[in-house]
């Protein structure tokens, strides 16, 4: 019989289709193991994808961001996020200490991605409830080959965005402003009119209730008051 062989034995490429097969947890604790493994870990070729299930995972330092980048996708579906997509001035302390957590996570990777990432082609964000037209506006200017865009439940995103994206969107094919409560029909409109080419869904976003400011909520409360004491 012949003596099995060490998985540091296998070739390069072969160490790079297992790698392929591995989460990211696995693939660095398997870099840990010595400088072989750790040079594959660090190969571009292997971080075209990546996907995302909470905040916190995006602070593990179990990947590579770089130009090879193509698809990434921060999906977060948890009951938390409703407290995420609460109005800042509504939440009580409890509810704004959880926040203060993690609201910059998504945001700060994001813009790691527009500054390092310029090929990325799709990306999909859903329960993000702290990302904002701003973020959006700069990865859409840094990633000009960015063709699709999912946004699932975006609380904050805007009519800004879709600005953007009639401008800075060259490449755009696919957009998805689902459950974003803060789009409306005219930023909408604006689109499918500047735009035609881009398939264009929005499940119930310009159908929600949209934020308002908290002076509004307060003089509506004095007036319903009022009509009370009548």
């Amino acid at each position: 019989l012949s003596p099995a062989m060490h998985i540091t034995q296998l070739n390069r490429e072969c160490l790079l289709h297992l790698f392929s097969f591995l989460d990211k947890n696995s693939r660095k604790n398997l870099a840990k193991t010595c400088q072989k493994l750790l040079e594959v870990f660090q190969d571009p070729i292997l971080w075209s994808l990546l996907n995302f299930n909470s905040p916190a995972e995006l602070k593990k330092h179990n990947f590579l961001l770089g130009p090879a980048l193509k698809y990434l996708s921060i999906c977060w579906h948890s009951e938390r996020v409703k407290v995420c997509n609460i109005e800042d001035w509504m939440k009580n302390n409890f509810q704004k200490d959880f926040c203060n957590k993690h609201e910059n996570a998504v945001t700060d990777f994001l813009l790691e991605v527009g500054n390092r990432c310029p090929n990325l082609l799709s990306l999909t964000l859903s329960g993000c409830g702290h990302v904002t037209d701003d973020c959006l506006l700069l990865l859409l200017k840094n990633c000009p080959r960015l063709k699709t865009l999912k946004l699932e439940n975006c609380v904050r995103i805007t009519d800004q965005t879709l600005e953007a994206v009639t401008l800075y969107g060259r490449s755009l094919q696919t957009l998805h402003v689902d459950f974003c409560r803060n789009i409306t029909q005219t930023g909408l409109e604006k689109v499918r009119e500047k735009c035609p080419s881009v398939m264009l869904s929005a499940e119930r976003s310009a159908n929600m209730i949209p934020d308002s400011k908290p002076e509004k909520k307060f003089t509506l409360g004095k007036s319903s008051r009022k009509l009370v004491q009548v």
